[in-house]
Formats: C-alpha cells, structure tokens, sequence
C-alpha cells in the first residue's frame, strides 16, 4: 500500500516571517492529520524559518529547486547539502522551472542523481502542453521525460522518488484534469513507462502524485482513483484552508 503524499508548492510567495506565520496558523491542523504524508516546499529564502516552525511535527520541508553540483561558481543556485540541514524533499524539473529558466532533462536527470545521493527525496515533474494534449502526445511526450528523468538510476533509487504528473494546462488555470484523464496518464502513461524501464515492482513502489488547479473540493475525488497518491499542490497550498485539503486527501 502506498501511503500518500501532499506537498504544497508555494511558489515565489511569502517572505520568511509570512511563511513562518502561516506555519504557525497551520500546524497543528496538518499534524492532526493521519495516513498522508505532508510537505511544504516554500521560497528558498524562507525555508531556515519553516523548518524551524515545523519541528517537533511530522510536516516535512521541501526545497523548489537545486543544482547537481557540490559546490562552485554557479551564482544564484543551492548546493544539495545546503538544503539537506532543512529540507527532506526538493521539487525538480517543475514545468515553471523548464518554460522560463530553460531547464533540460538532462539537467534533471543529474539534480534526481544528486538528491538522492544526499538522502532527499525528489518529487519529480511531469507534464504536457495544452497543444501537446490536444495534437494527442501526452503519451509520447510524457513518457520521454520519465525516462529522461530515471535514466541511470537503479530500481531502489527509483523507488525513493516521488513523480508529479502535472498537466501543464491545468497549473493555475482553474481547470482540472478529470479524474479518468488524470489516472489515464498516471497509470496508463507514467507507471506504465516506470515498469517498462525499471520494472514491474519499481511501478507498483513508486508515488505519483497529480498536480493542477487541486483544492480541498476536488481532492478526494482525485484521491479515490488507485493510480493517484498524492497531490503536488500550488494556490491551495497558500491558504488556511490547506488543511481540509490535506484531511479531505486522508
């Protein structure tokens, strides 16, 4: 049985006094909270004041991005072992990050080789255009940047992810995959494309979440199919009522 995984994307939003205050406004409400996995992944800048704010509950902490080098003349980017004092989990190849700071599989594929190697837990993004969907290359497209992703990796490390299927058309748009197309693609797409490279048990292991326009209403409902484990959460994640996001999940 795979035990879900809610992780709130906050974006490039709250400093790192507001996250902290909203941490606090929060917390005890998502720790009461059981048989789900949580994080919350805010700005870099206000990632120290969220750890701290979370400690002592089992909310863990997420980083947006990093790069796959130790160390080195790479200004303006984090070293994996500069989260890992912080962060169990960090975001990587967002659909954001590949359309505005040019970011390849490639690229990705050595950030997932990198976290693992410091114990983080990468949740790995996923996803297609809305001209992509509608020319009928979801499959192909999206089945090329999971094995882009995992290529290199073996089935245990593989395992330790976590994949975000994450439909570009549906992030922050208001418009959500249905539940038949979100589990479509997740089973049929990114699990199936899991066990055709790494195998049938890597496949089963593996939790991938569903990410787009998710809000406490429409949760459960994504939750109920078998293929989704989770959600990669963006706006929702900003607000009190999180919570009930998390507890409707459970």
């Amino acid at each position: 049985m795979r035990t879900p995984i809610i992780a709130g994307n906050w974006k490039m939003n709250k400093t790192a006094v507001e996250a902290a205050a909203f941490i606090s406004q929060i917390r005890d409400g998502l720790n009461a909270v059981s048989g789900v996995d949580i994080a919350v992944c805010p700005p870099a800048i206000a990632i120290p004041a969220v750890a701290e704010a979370v400690k002592g509950t089992k909310i863990g902490v997420g980083a947006q991005n990093m790069y796959f080098e130790e160390s080195g003349a790479f200004t303006g980017e984090l070293a994996p072992n500069m989260i890992t004092p912080f962060c169990q989990y960090v975001i990587l190849g967002h659909s954001e990050r590949r359309a505005y700071f040019g970011e390849t599989d490639e690229g990705v594929n050595k950030k997932i080789k990198a976290a693992l190697a410091h114990g983080l837990t990468p949740m790995v993004c996923v996803g297609e255009s809305l001209e992509q969907n509608e020319a009928g290359e979801t499959h192909s497209f999206v089945s090329g940047q999971v094995k882009a992703a995992f290529a290199g990796l073996t089935a245990d490390q593989a395992a330790a992810c976590v994949i975000a299927y994450e439909p570009i058309w549906a992030i922050g748009t208001g418009r959500t995959a249905t539940v038949e197309q979100a589990g479509s693609i997740i089973g049929g797409t990114v699990r199936a494309t899991i066990a055709e490279i790494l195998g049938d048990d890597v496949a089963q292991q593996i939790r991938i979440q569903y990410g787009g326009s998710v809000n406490e209403k429409n949760i459960a409902e994504l939750m109920a199919h078998p293929d989704i484990d989770g959600a990669l959460v963006g706006g929702a994640s900003l607000k009190p009522t999180f919570v009930d996001l998390v507890a409707n999940a459970a």
